[in-house]
């Protein structure tokens, strides 16, 4: 038997399937009292999710806990699917029908819950892109300001002030990661930082990434989960495109090791 469930938000729809027969179907809250609902109508199942914002972690991680097999997708490999089977109509329980029928068809990979410390580092990282990205906005405002040549001396100070408080929280968590890193991926962690054009930075997103490469069998499979495989465009005896990688992977990844590629160039 499989199940395939759709997560928002709020809540999660899910659907049983036992040789392509609906045995059970529901909508339940996404807390940890629907969790516990939900948990006797799965067991025994192979169950699949797709990998939908932070909204599908928790109750991955409830179910993973429990010795029950589950399987975390990528959304596009579902939209393909959908597309295949000429699906035309789209709600929650047909989408936890379609990621149940693709479960049983394919078999997907078990998923294992990242270790502690690299869910502690995502989460840095996630507060430290925030910081960023507010101390630009703010430093954009302090150049258009100072443009228009009518901004105080007190204004400039407060705006200084501000871009220096985020910095100085975004060193302050830098330094909490490289502590993390250096406290269980130490080795790992200098060792990729002898690869010409990858640094602290980049080092540490490839680990967080990876799961410190326990995610993977083999390189073949890095490569294609980065979206950095080549796609050969070929047809006939006339059609010989140019090959590009296919980018169907994780972008933040390809660019950081595009810049580091540059860097060692």
């Amino acid at each position: 038997m499989v199940t395939g469930i759709d997560c928002s938000k709020d809540y999660f729809d899910l659907v049983v399937l036992n040789d392509e027969t609906i045995i059970f179907s529901a909508r339940f809250d996404n807390n940890s009292q629907g969790f516990m609902q939900m948990l006797p109508t799965i067991t025994g199942t192979h169950v699949s999710m797709e990998a939908t914002g932070p909204y599908y972690f928790q109750l991955a991680r409830f179910i993973a806990e429990r010795g029950i097999r589950i399987s975390v997708l990528n959304p596009l490999t579902v939209k393909r699917f959908s597309q295949m089977s000429l699906s035309r109509a789209k709600t929650d329980k047909k989408d936890a029908l379609l990621i149940a029928k693709f479960t049983a068809m394919t078999k997907p990979k078990e998923w294992k819950v990242p270790a502690d410390e690299i869910t502690q580092i995502r989460n840095l990282e996630t507060y430290i892109r925030g910081l960023k990205d507010r101390k630009h906005m703010i430093g954009n405002q302090k150049h258009a300001i100072e443009a228009s040549g009518t901004v105080s001396i007190e204004l400039s100070n407060e705006i200084n002030d501000e871009i220096e408080y985020y910095q100085t929280k975004i060193t302050a968590k830098e330094k909490q990661i490289e502590a993390l890193i250096n406290l269980n991926y130490k080795d790992l962690y200098q060792n990729l930082q002898t690869i010409p054009g990858i640094g602290p930075r980049s080092a540490t997103l490839l680990i967080t990434s990876t799961n410190g490469f326990n995610m993977f069998d083999g390189y073949r499979q890095i490569i294609s989960y980065f979206g950095l495989a080549p796609r050969v465009y070929e047809s006939g005896s006339s059609i010989r495109g140019k090959r590009k990688i296919c980018k169907m992977g994780m972008s933040q990844i390809r660019k950081v090791l595009y810049m580091a590629a540059t860097s060692a160039i």
